[in-house]
């Protein structure tokens, strides 16, 4: 994957600045792509196998709090995030774009839906957070679930285990790496070590954690305070999501159910890394081939 650019600042209408990476052929067809938690604009340039096809425009901004980005002001989140990237949009001089959220970025990818449609061509999520409830808690891992339950009432609970990791994430990165290791899912430690995906975690959540954990605290509890009406969503959402998957466990089914016009795809014996072998095939699907490059 060719990057033009990985350090790209765009300031915004309201004086923060918003961190930026392009991938691949600046005159494709756009693609915005959003991290996840606790990932960085650096992620997508480091995919072992390069799973981008040529003809996409890919540009990857760090959410709010993340890398570059200045977190969200007093007052504001994810809801408000599509004019954040509706002005990044302005600034590059496109006018329609696909958007793809992973994981902790589904939920920015959903409120584009919802905030500007007009302005999308396609929406898909992978392995999405979604709102927290007795029904899409099932499957999810233990201490995360209770994670997801505490946060909204207990705010200062994410913040201290964020905070904690991102202390371990600049002074004991191997460490770290380690640990998260140990709690992934057969299937994920199989595609961990196929694809050495050390090598790609290492400076991405390295990056992520830039600020502090101020950024994966608010997007943990985010699930418990869900902002976003998904039965107001019109547009079509494409949603992809590994049957193991313990990150997420439920939320993908009750997406699916609320959505008015979701395409959900389960892919069995799957979990949270599938992303990194099949991301590819998810963007044919929002940019199918034959449309590829702009007109």
């Amino acid at each position: 994957m060719r990057t033009l650019r990985d350090d790209n600042i765009l300031k915004l209408p309201d004086g923060r600045q918003l961190g930026y990476a392009e991938y691949g052929d600046p005159d494709g067809k756009p693609v915005i792509l959003f991290h996840g938690n606790p990932n960085s604009r650096l992620l997508y340039g480091l995919i072992p196998g390069c799973p981008f096809r040529p003809g996409l425009h890919l540009i990857a901004p760090d959410r709010p709090g993340y890398g570059l980005s200045d977190f969200y002001p007093p007052g504001r989140g994810v809801a408000d995030y599509p004019y954040d990237i509706v002005a990044l949009a302005d600034a590059l001089g496109i006018d329609k774009f696909a958007v793809f959220g992973p994981s902790g970025g589904g939920p920015s990818a959903l409120a584009c839906a919802w905030k500007i449609p007009e302005r999308l061509t396609a929406v898909g999520i992978f392995g999405s957070v979604g709102p927290f409830t007795p029904q899409s808690a099932e499957g999810i891992n233990p201490g995360l679930r209770v994670l997801f339950r505490l946060a909204p009432r207990a705010p200062w609970i994410p913040r201290l285990q964020m905070g904690l990791m991102s202390f371990l994430i600049h002074h004991f990165l191997d460490l770290y790496l380690k640990l998260i290791y140990t709690e992934l899912t057969d299937s994920d430690k199989e595609i961990h070590i196929r694809l050495g995906l050390r090598e790609v975690l290492r400076p991405d959540r390295y990056e992520g954690f830039r600020q502090g954990g101020r950024a994966s605290a608010y997007d943990i509890t985010l699930a418990g305070r869900w902002p976003i009406p998904l039965e107001e969503i019109s547009m079509k959402v494409h949603l992809w999501q590994g049957e193991d998957d313990k990150s997420v466990g439920g939320m993908g089914r009750y997406i699916a159910e609320k959505l008015p016009d979701c395409q959900a795809t389960f892919i069995p014996n799957t979990g949270h890394f599938w992303l990194f072998e099949h991301m590819g095939e998810m963007l044919d699907v929002l940019v199918p081939r034959r449309s590829q490059r702009i007109e």
